[in-house]
């Protein structure tokens, strides 16, 4: 996404309008329209007041992906009751069958004698709790998947 829709959306996300972003920067409502429209883009001291005004970083305001954050936000939202209470395996299932067909076909007590290993050895070895060491597993499982379908990457653990 270019900087211009980044800033479009995260001062839409603010609930902002042209105007008043102009008003509180000190600058034209024109100027931040040409920002949008990746005609001009604002100087460092302009990008640090537009992250402050829309509560972002530098970083998140230069990579602002509306769908990323409300996503981000729908999932701090949940409490922990409730995320106890959905089905992971059904609301992922809808996206990915093979999460519900898989059980029919793969020999799940061999793979979770060797996951419970694997736990077991995270959390002797660093002290992790259950839920801890699940994740953390996790973890290691996405990163060791990202760097296997990037092609050619060297240094893929």
């Amino acid at each position: 996404m270019s900087l211009g829709k980044s800033l479009y959306h995260a001062r839409k996300k603010s609930g902002l309008s042209q105007e008043e972003v102009a008003g509180k920067l000190g600058v034209s409502r024109q100027t931040i329209s040409k920002w949008e429209l990746d005609e001009t883009l604002p100087d460092i001291r302009q990008s640090k007041k537009l992250s402050r005004l829309y509560h972002l970083t530098l970083d998140e305001l230069i990579d602002f992906d509306i769908e990323l954050k409300e996503i981000e936000e729908a999932i701090d939202s949940v409490s922990e009751t409730k995320q106890r209470q959905i089905d992971w395996t059904d609301v992922w299932g809808k996206k990915y069958p093979v999460l519900i067909s898989y059980q029919n076909t793969v020999d799940i007590q061999d793979y979770a004698m060797r996951l419970h290993e694997l736990l077991d050895s995270l959390k002797r070895r660093y002290g992790y709790n259950d839920l801890d060491a699940m994740l953390v597993l996790k973890d290691i499982l996405g990163h060791t998947w990202n760097a296997k379908s990037i092609p050619n990457r060297k240094d893929a653990p």
